[in-house]
Order: C-alpha cells, then structure tokens, then sequence
C-alpha cells in the first residue's frame, strides 16, 4: 500500500496513488427511521438498478394514511464536491428532516454516483433519471405509493447546496428544454452554488491563488472531459440555454465568507445574468453575515441557519 498522494482536495476527498480512496466527512449512512424531533418519516427507494440509483423519501408529520391533502414536493440534491457526501449521511439525513418539518413538504433525497469512480456527467444523469421517476407519479399511479398519495407535482421545488446546487440548477435547464408532462417546477433553491469560471469575478481576486486553484482543478478531477471552468455546467453565464430555466422563480442563498460567493450573486438578479438571457421569472439573494460555505449544514441551530431556513421554508410555501 502506498501513501503516495495523486489528488488532494482537502478537506473533500484524497485520492492515492494505488487507488485508494478517503472520502474525508460524513460517509457512514445512518437508517430510514421516524425522526424523534420532528415525528418526520423517511425510507428509502431504489429509482434504478443499472445504474444503480436511489433517494430516500420524507413526509411531514401532517401526512398521515389518512390524510386526503397533497403536499409540494422537495427534490433534494447533496453537495460533496461530485465526490463525496451521502443523501443517507448523518448531515443530509437531519437537515432534511429539519427541512421537511418546517416547510411541511414532502422530498426527494436522490443519491447519485460520485466521483472518480463514476466521473461526470454521472451525477447529472443520475439526477435527471431520479427527476423522471417522480414524474411517473403525476397520475397517481407511479412505483411508489408515498409520491402517489401526498406528493403535489404541480407544486416542486429543486434545492441542493454546493456541488447539489449546481445540480438543482442543471436540473432546472432540463425541465426547461424537456417540458415534462404534468410536473410543474415552481422555484428552485441554490445554497451556496460550486459555480467558477476563467477569469476571476469580484472578491475572487482577493482569494489565495491555491484555493482558486483548487476550485477549478476539482472541477477537471470531477470532469475530465470538461472544456474548462467556463463550461456551462460550472459557469452558468456562459450557457447559452440559460433563458430555457424551467421554472419562475429562483432563491440563491450565498455566506459571505464563502469563497463561491460571488459566482452565487454573478448567477443572481445582482449581475443580471438571467435576465440578459432572456429568461422572465424573479431571482431572490440571501447573503448570510459572517459565515462560510454549508455553515447550517455544520451547525443548524445556529441564528443564521434559522433565518436561512425561515427563509428557504417561506419561499416554497
């Protein structure tokens, strides 16, 4: 065994010589369960077996056998760089069921493929592949009963943070070209979006030059066949599918010591990238004061994190 190193993306992944893997947090999943804080329920699902892919589904205490009511529907996206992160990690497992209780929404928690074993686009055609299994319940008569009880899909939200964010926003692209039958994207939610670029915008000049660095080339270890950080699937502004953004509304929640920062405001109203695009519908920024990247996912009690919440919770509600 080798301890030579070939890609170090501290704290996120280290990927060995011999090909050796250490996914660096949050890998041991935790079960499906009715959480006690929030009598929230969870389980999980298999969306397909070649290749494998899975989610794991919430509903709200207010969701019972016998409730006749439809809820919207959350479709969640993990963040981890492409390259680690678990939509069944104690980390997502306990912010969803936060989520799903304030906002009295069912979700959609979908476990992609990660990097490198699976190098992108596999965690875009994963997502989109779980985004057509929930449309197979417009009718109420899909694979799975929870979806075809309380599921709304005239009312559904994509959300994600970091590389899940990036996501949520191809994500919504896709419906936008696609136009699937009977789903309806009201908004979607960027938390502190892993979009870059070429040439540095705003504070990113003030970044040091490794953490610059850094972004772009776990950008190339997740994509190796990518054009470049300005590919559109990391540099929103040079997509010229943008206006196509299915759905009419967006909220980008960005922390203002996050070194994406300013990629979050530049995809927002503040730089006007979507409305020089050509796409019609109101984009809504929430800066939180001295925090950093995926701080409410590290500490969600936190007074930041609540407003955050209160926040993400009024906007789909």
């Amino acid at each position: 065994m080798s301890d030579e190193v070939a890609h170090d993306f501290y704290p996120i992944i280290r990927v060995y010589k011999d090909g050796r893997i250490d996914r660096l947090w949050d890998t041991s999943p935790v079960p499906a369960t009715i959480d006690p804080q929030t009598s929230v329920q969870s389980k999980d699902v298999v969306i397909s077996t070649t290749p494998l892919i899975s989610a794991r589904l919430y509903l709200p205490k207010s969701a019972t056998p016998e409730s006749t009511g439809k809820f919207p529907l959350l479709i969640y996206f993990h963040g981890g760089g492409f390259c680690n992160g678990s939509a069944f990690s104690p980390t997502y497992h306990n912010h969803l069921n936060l989520l799903v209780s304030e906002a009295n929404v069912v979700a959609v928690s979908v476990e992609y493929r990660l990097v490198p074993e699976h190098p992108l686009p596999a965690a875009y055609e994963d997502s989109w592949a779980a985004v057509k299994w929930v449309e197979t319940h417009f009718a109420g008569t899909g694979p799975e009963e929870w979806l075809n009880q309380h599921a709304d899909l005239n009312r559904v939200f994509f959300s994600g943070d970091s590389a899940g964010a990036n996501i949520a926003h191809q994500m919504g692209l896709k419906v936008g070209t696609e136009k699937l039958v009977g789903f309806k994207l009201n908004g979607i939610v960027l938390v502190h979006p892993y979009f870059w670029g070429e040439e540095p915008i705003g504070g990113e000049l003030a970044l040091a030059e490794n953490t610059r660095k850094m972004l772009a080339d776990l950008w190339r270890f997740c994509y190796p066949l990518t054009s470049g950080t300005d590919d559109p699937f990391l540099n929103p502004g040079k997509d010229p599918k943008l206006a196509e953004l299915g759905c009419g509304k967006v909220l980008v929640c960005v922390a203002e010591k996050d070194s994406v920062k300013d990629r979050g405001l530049y995809y927002s109203e503040v730089s006007e990238v979507l409305k020089k695009s050509g796409w019609n519908g109101v984009v809504e920024v929430m800066e939180a004061k001295e925090e950093d990247h995926v701080f409410h996912l590290i500490d969600n009690s936190c007074d930041n994190a609540r407003t955050m919440l209160k926040k993400v919770v009024s906007f789909m509600n």
